[in-house]
C-alpha cells in the first residue's frame, strides 16, 4: 500500500513539474497554507477561550481569589508535563524558533510545531498565564508551510516562502488583519520583498483573514471605531508618547529576558516551577488584569471603563484617589512583563504580542492620564491608549510598520495613521539608541544566527562553514624524516601536511613551498625531520568559531588554508576558496527568481 501511495505522488510531482510553472504553484500553494493557517488560528482561539470560560464561569473574582492563584501554577504544570513527556522538544520562543530554521535549518521545522504549540499554549493562557496565543500560533502556521515545503521537496526559497506564508496567515487570521500579516512577515521574519514573494504572501493573508471572519464572525478580539478626532495639536504628546513607550520597550525586553535566564538557570525542575506558579499567582492576586492575555482590559480601556484597571483588586479602593491609582497603573504596566517572564521562565509557553500590546495600551493611557492633569490641556485617553499599542509593539519588537497596520486594521480606518506613525517611528528610535536587537532577535545575534536584510550578512548566516571542512588531507609526524615527508607529498594532491602528535593534537603544519628546494636532495632524505620544517599556523579555527569569527581569521592571517580544531584535535582544513564558493553558491539561491 506504502509502495503504491509512493509512486502515485512520484507520478503527481512529475506531472506537476511539467504542467505547472513554479510561480502558479507556490500560488496555489499559498491559498492552501492560507486556509490551513485560518483555521488553526480560529482553532487556538476557541479552545483558549473554552478553556479559559469552563475555569471561570460563575465564578467571581472578589469571592474566588484563591482559585485565581492557583489556575496559572496548575496550567504552567501541565504544559510542563505536555512538553516533557508528550512533545520532548523544546518550543518556547517560537517567533525566534522561527528565525532560526531560517537562518540554520534551512527553513524546516519539526512536523510537531504543527499542533504541539497550539496546545501547549491553550494550557498556559487557558489557565491564565500571562503571555499571549500570537507566537505559538505564527510556530504554527510557519510550521505549516515549511512542512508542506519539505514534504513536496521544494528548494529552500520556496521552503522560506511558504513558511512565510503560513506566518502571514496565522496573524491576519488571529486579528483579522490581513495587511498586518504580510508586513509582520517582511518586517521581523525578514523575507526580501520580491514580485514572486509578495503576491503568494498576500494571498495566504487575505485567505486566512477571510476563514476567520467566516469562522468567528465580523468583530475581532478588541475592534474598535474610532470616535475622537486626531488634532494637530496633539502632536508634540504623541512625540512624548513615542520617547516614553521607546523606554518602557527598552524595560520590556531587558527585564523580560533577564527574569526568563534566571528562572531557566534554575536547575530543578520542582522548584522552578514553584517559583513560577507562587510569584505569577501573587502578581495575579494583586492585579487581577494581569491573567491571561489582557484583552479584556484593553477593550474595557478603549471603551472608556477605567476602573477596569482596579476591578476586583485588594486595592479597590483607591480608584477615586489620583495618585494611588496612577501609581497603580504604573505597576500593572511594569508587573506584565514580570508575569509574562515568569510564565514563559517557569515551562508555560506564549508569546509577547498580546503582553506588548497590553503594556503599550495601559502606557498609553497612563500618560494620557498625566497629561490630563495640567490645567487647560484635553487630550483622548482612548487614541492614546490605541497608539501607545502602536509604539510599544514598535519599540519591542523593532516593527513599526507592524505596529501601525495593526492598530489601522482593527480600528477600521486610517483615522489615526499620523499619530501612529509619529509614534511608532519615535519609539523604534529611541529603543535602537539601547537596543539594537528586538526581544525576538537578540538571542540568536548573540550566537552570530540571525538573518538579516543584508544579503551578504544574510549569505554569512545561513552558510555553514562545517561542511566545507577538507578531511582528507595526508597527515604526518614529527619524527618523520624528508624521504617519509616526501612520499605523502606523492600521495596528496595539496600543498599543506598537518603535523599531529600521538593523541591527534595539531603540532604544526609543513608547507609545499617550504620543502620545494630540498625534496629533491636525497642526501638529506634520513638527515632531515619534520619537526625541523614544520610551522605553526597564523591562525586556528574552532569548531565553536562563528561564520563572522572564521573570516576574520582568515582576513587577519592572509591566509589561504587555516586549520580546523576541536578544542586541541586536529579535524581539518578550511580553505578560503571552499568558502567563496559556498558563498557564491547560497547567494545564487537567494537570489532565484
Amino acid at each position: 500500500m506504502k509502495d503504491r501511495l509512493r509512486k502515485g505522488f512520484s507520478r503527481v510531482m512529475l506531472w506537476r513539474m511539467r504542467h505547472v510553472p513554479p510561480r502558479q504553484f507556490m500560488i496555489f500553494l499559498s491559498f492552501i497554507i492560507g486556509v490551513m493557517s485560518g483555521l488553526a488560528a480560529v482553532v487556538l482561539k476557541n479552545i483558549i477561550y473554552l478553556t479559559e470560560h469552563l475555569l471561570t464561569h460563575g465564578l467571581h473574582l472578589e469571592r474566588s481569589n484563591y482559585i485565581y492563584f492557583l489556575y496559572p501554577g496548575i496550567g504552567i504544570f501541565l504544559t510542563w508535563l505536555f512538553v516533557r513527556y508528550v512533545v520532548k522538544d523544546n518550543i518556547s520562543h517560537g517567533v525566534a524558533r522561527i528565525l532560526y530554521a531560517i537562518s540554520k535549518k534551512g527553513s524546516i521545522l519539526k512536523a510537531h510545531n504543527t499542533w504541539s504549540s497550539m496546545v501547549a499554549s491553550a494550557l498556559t493562557i487557558g489557565f491564565g498565564g500571562s503571555v499571549g496565543s500570537e507566537a505559538p500560533i505564527v510556530l504554527t502556521g510557519a510550521s505549516l508551510g515549511s512542512v508542506t515545503g519539505k514534504w513536496l521537496h521544494l528548494n529552500y526559497r520556496q521552503r522560506t516562502l511558504l513558511l512565510g506564508c503560513g506566518a502571514a496567515g496565522a496573524i491576519a487570521g488571529i486579528f483579522k488583519a490581513p495587511m498586518t500579516g504580510v508586513i509582520f512577515t517582511l518586517e521581523i521574519l525578514m523575507l526580501d520583498l520580491t514580485l514572486s514573494s509578495i503576491v503568494p504572501l498576500l494571498i495566504s493573508s487575505v485567505t486566512a483573514a477571510v476563514v476567520a471572519y467566516l469562522l468567528m464572525g465580523q468583530g475581532v478580539i478588541f475592534s474598535f471605531e474610532i470616535t475622537d478626532p486626531f488634532l494637530v495639536k496633539d502632536l508634540p504628546f504623541f512625540i512624548l508618547l513615542g520617547i516614553f513607550t521607546g523606554l518602557v520597550s527598552l524595560y520590556f525586553t531587558r527585564v523580560s529576558m533577564q527574569v526568563e535566564e534566571r528562572l531557566e538557570n534554575v536547575e530543578k525542575v520542582g522548584i522552578r516551577l514553584l517559583i513560577g506558579a507562587l510569584v505569577l499567582g501573587l502578581l495575579i492576586f494583586l492585579f487581577p488584569t494581569l491573567y491571561g492575555e489582557g484583552y479584556t482590559t484593553i477593550r474595557s480601556l478603549l471603551h472608556g471603563d477605567v476602573n477596569a484597571l482596579v476591578a476586583n483588586s485588594p486595592f479597590y479602593g483607591i480608584r477615586d484617589h489620583t495618585f494611588f491609582f496612577l501609581l497603580y497603573v504604573v505597576l500593572i504596566f511594569l508587573m506584565k512583563v514580570v508575569a509574562m517572564a515568569v510564565t514563559n521562565g517557569a515551562g508555560g509557553v506564549g508569546g509577547v504580542f498580546a503582553p506588548s500590546l497590553f503594556t503599550g495600551g495601559v502606557s498609553g493611557f497612563f500618560l494620557a492620564r498625566i497629561v490630563n492633569l495640567v490645567p487647560g490641556i484635553h487630550i483622548s485617553e482612548v487614541n492614546f491608549s490605541l497608539v501607545g499599542m502602536a509604539g510599544l509593539m514598535a519599540g519591542v519588537m523593532h516593527a513599526p510598520l507592524t505596529g501601525i497596520f495593526l492598530i489601522a486594521e482593527i480600528t477600521g480606518g486610517y483615522a489615526l495613521l499620523i499619530p501612529l506613525i509619529v509614534t511608532a517611528t519615535v519609539s523604534y528610535l529611541t529603543i535602537v539608541y539601547f537596543e539594537p536587537y528586538s526581544i525576538y532577535t537578540k538571542r540568536l545575534a548573540r550566537r552570530g544566527e540571525l538573518i538579516t536584510h543584508d544579503k551578504d550578512h544574510a549569505v554569512l548566516v545561513l552558510m555553514d562553514w562545517r561542511k566545507e571542512i577538507e578531511k582528507d588531507l595526508v597527515t604526518v609526524r614529527p619524527d618523520d624524516t624528508l624521504g617519509q615527508l616526501v612520499e605523502a607529498i606523492s600521495r596528496s594532491h595539496r600543498n599543506i601536511f598537518p603535523v599531529l602528535g600521538e593523541k591527534g593534537d595539531l603540532l604544526g603544519v609543513v608547507m609545499l613551498d617550504n620543502v620545494r628546494e630540498i625534496m629533491f636532495d636525497r642526501e638529506l632524505y634520513d638527515k632531515v625531520y619534520v619537526k625541523d620544517l614544520m610551522v605553526t599556523p597564523p591562525r586556528y579555527i574552532y569548531l565553536t568559531d562563528s561564520m563572522e569569527t572564521v573570516l576574520r581569521k582568515f582576513n587577519e592571517s592572509g591566509a589561504w588554508n587555516l586549520p580546523v580544531l576541536d578544542r586541541d584535535r586536529y579535524v581539518g582544513i578550511l580553505s578560503k576558496s571552499r568558502i567563496f564558493s559556498a558563498y557564491r553558491r547560497i547567494l545564487q539561491q537567494m537570489s532565484e527568481d
